[in-house]
C-alpha cells in the first residue's frame, strides 16, 4: 500500500499490513517521524532519534519475517516522558533531569518492546506530570531552542490538556498511531478529551509504575492513549500485569486480553449517571455533546440509570493535599548530589541543596512541593492530610454504592472544552477542570474518555466513563460499541 495513507492507519489496521508485509517496520517508522518533523510547531516531542528509531524497526522486520513477531510486531508508537527510557533521553520536561539517560526501561516500555513495538520518541508533558494544560514543560520541544507549550492540534491557540498533553496531541495529529501516558489526577482522560482521541487509565496497580517518575505514589497509573478503543485495547493488553518484584504497588492480578470481549452485546447496560456531574460548572456546548452521546446509548440498548455521587466536589481539595503531599517526599530525592541538575554556585552543602532545587524546579512544582511540605508539618498534618486521607475513603464508598445500581459511570471527562493557551493564569482555576475525573482516581477505579462529539469552535468533547475494580473490559467494550454506531473518532483536525 502507499505509505502516504499510514498515518490514517488505525493501530489494528497498520499491524495487519505490518504482519502481512505490505509495508515495512522500517517504512512505518521513517513515515511518522517525517510527520513528526514535519508538525514540530506542535511541540509535542522532546526527544528523537532516528537512528535508534530503524535500527528497533529492523529488528521487528527480522521478528515479523520469522513469523515471531507478536501482533503489535513494528508498530510505531512514543512514550510520555515521565518513562525512563535506556535508548532516549528522560527528563519528566524538567530543568532538574535535563540530559539524564537512564540504565534501564521502564516496566511498561520493556512490556511493549517486549511485543515488538517500534519507539518514535519522547513526548512532551507538564512538569513532573503536575499541570493540566502541559503549558508547565520547562524542556524545549524539538524544533525548538527555548520550552514551548504544546498546541492542541484542533486549534493551535488553545491547549491539548495535560500532564499528558504532548501525548494526546500526537495521537491526534497523526504523528504517531498510539501512545503511553499516565493519569494522576486525570492526566490521560482530560487531554484525550481535549484532543478527541481515546484514554484509558486502569484500575490502580494493574499497569507497573516501576521506572515511572513517581508524583504521587498512590495515584499515578500508566495508561494507552489511541484514536478508537480498540487500538486503547490492543496497548493495554501488552502494559498490564504484576510486577511484583520491582514495584510494591503493584496488583498480583494477572494480564489479560481487552480484545476479546471488544463485540460483546451492551443490550442492557446499566449507565449510571451522577446528578453532581451535571451541575453548574458544565459548559452548555459540553453538556449538549455528553447528553447526545448518552441517548446514542439507550439506542445501543444501555439503559440510563439515575445515581449521585455526593463529595464529587470534595474531590478537589482532597486531591489537592494528597498529592503535593506525596509529591514533596517523592522529589525530595531531586537534590543535585546523586543525579540531575546541581547549582554551579554555592556556599556549602545546605546552600548547594537550596540553590538546586530553586534552579531545577518550574513554579508549578515548587508550589506543589510547598504545599505539600504544609499539610505534612507538625500541627497540620491531622488537620489537613489526615482528614483527606478520611475523605479520600468515603468518596471510594460513595462509588462502591453506585455501583450496587449500575454497571458504569459516565459524564464529561472536563467541564469544557480545551481554553486557550495562557487562558487559567490563576492555579485554582485550573485545579477545579478536574473535577471530574478526581474521584476516580482518589478511589483507585479504572476511567476512559472517549471522543463524543464537538462544541463551540469545533473543538472535541470527551465522554467519561467510569467502571468498577479490574472492569477495563468492559469499559472497552463500551466505548467500541460506541464507536462502531459514531465516527466521532475518525474526525481529524484539518490539515492533518
Amino acid at each position: 500500500m502507499s505509505t502516504t495513507e499510514l498515518h490514517h492507519l488505525s493501530v489494528a489496521e497498520l499491524a495487519a499490513q505490518l504482519k502481512n508485509k505490505h509495508v515495512s517496520a522500517v517504512e512505518a517508522a521513517q513515515h511518522f517521524l517525517a510527520r513528526a518533523q514535519a508538525h514540530q510547531n506542535l511541540g509535542a516531542f522532546v526527544a528523537i532519534d532516528e537512528a535508534t528509531t530503524l535500527a528497533q524497526a529492523r529488528a521487528a522486520d527480522a521478528l515479523i519475517a520469522s513469523g515471531q513477531g507478536g501482533r503489535l510486531a513494528g508498530v510505531p508508537i512514543a512514550h510520555k516522558d515521565i518513562f525512563v527510557t535506556q535508548d532516549f533521553p528522560t527528563t519528566a520536561a524538567s530543568k532538574m533531569l535535563a540530559g539524564y539517560r537512564s540504565p534501564f526501561d521502564a516496566t511498561v516500555v520493556r512490556k511493549l518492546a517486549d511485543a515488538g513495538v517500534v519507539t518514535l520518541g519522547k513526548l512532551n508533558c507538564d512538569e513532573f506530570a503536575m499541570g493540566g494544560a502541559n503549558e508547565n514543560s520547562a524542556i524545549a520541544p524539538v524544533g525548538f531552542d527555548a520550552p514551548q507549550p504544546v498546541r492542541n492540534p484542533w486549534n493551535p491557540e488553545r491547549v491539548p490538556g495535560g500532564s499528558s498533553g504532548g501525548s494526546a496531541a500526537a495521537v491526534a495529529a497523526r504523528l504517531a498511531p498510539a501512545v503511553t501516558g499516565t493519569d494522576t489526577g486525570g492526566s490521560i482522560r482530560q487531554p484525550a478529551s481535549f484532543c478527541g482521541i481515546t484514554g484509558i487509565k486502569p484500575t490502580y496497580g494493574r499497569a507497573s509504575r516501576y521506572g515511572m517518575i513517581a508524583f504521587a505514589s498512590s495515584l499515578d497509573q500508566a495508561g494507552p492513549m489511541g484514536r478508537s478503543a480498540e487500538d486503547c485495547a490492543l496497548l493495554l493488553s501488552e502494559m498490564c500485569g504484576p510486577d511484583l518484584d520491582r514495584d510494591s504497588t503493584s496488583l498480583d492480578h494477572p494480564a489479560e486480553d481487552f480484545t476479546l470481549k471488544l463485540n460483546d452485546s451492551i443490550e442492557g447496560l446499566r449507565i449510571g449517571v451522577p446528578a453532581e456531574f451535571f451541575g453548574e460548572g458544565l459548559a452548555d456546548d459540553v453538556r449538549a455533546a455528553v447528553d447526545a452521546a448518552l441517548k446514542e446509548y439507550e439506542k445501543l440498548g444501555a439503559k440510563l440509570v439515575p445515581i449521585s455521587l455526593p463529595r464529587t466536589e470534595l474531590s478537589v481539595p482532597v486531591y489537592y493535599i494528597l498529592a503535593p503531599a506525596e509529591a514533596s517526599s517523592n522529589l525530595s530525592r531531586f537534590d543535585g548530589v546523586k543525579f540531575g541538575h546541581r547549582a554551579a554556585k554555592f556556599t556549602d552543602l545546605n546552600d548547594m541543596y537550596k540553590q538546586t532545587r530553586a534552579e531545577g524546579f518550574g513554579d508549578e512544582v515548587k508550589r506543589r512541593i510547598m504545599i505539600g511540605a504544609y499539610v505534612l508539618s507538625e500541627g497540620y498534618y491531622d488537620a489537613y492530610y489526615l482528614q483527606a486521607q478520611k475523605i479520600r475513603r468515603m468518596i471510594a464508598d460513595d462509588f462502591q454504592a453506585a455501583f450496587k445500581d449500575c454497571d458504569v459511570i459516565a459524564g464529561a471527562a472536563a467541564p469544557t472544552t480545551a481554553w486557550a493557551i495562557g487562558g487559567k493564569a490563576d492555579p485554582v482555576s485550573n485545579y477545579l477542570a478536574d473535577v471530574f475525573t478526581l474521584p476516580a482516581s482518589l478511589a483507585g477505579l479504572p476511567g476512559l474518555s472517549l471522543p463524543a462529539g464537538f462544541g463551540h469552535g469545533g473543538l472535541p468533547v470527551g465522554l467519561q466513563l467510569i467502571g468498577n475494580y479490574f472492569s477495563e473490559a468492559q469499559l472497552l467494550n463500551a466505548a467500541h460499541r460506541f464507536q462502531q454506531a459514531t465516527d466521532f473518532h475518525l474526525q481529524r483536525p484539518a490539515g492533518i
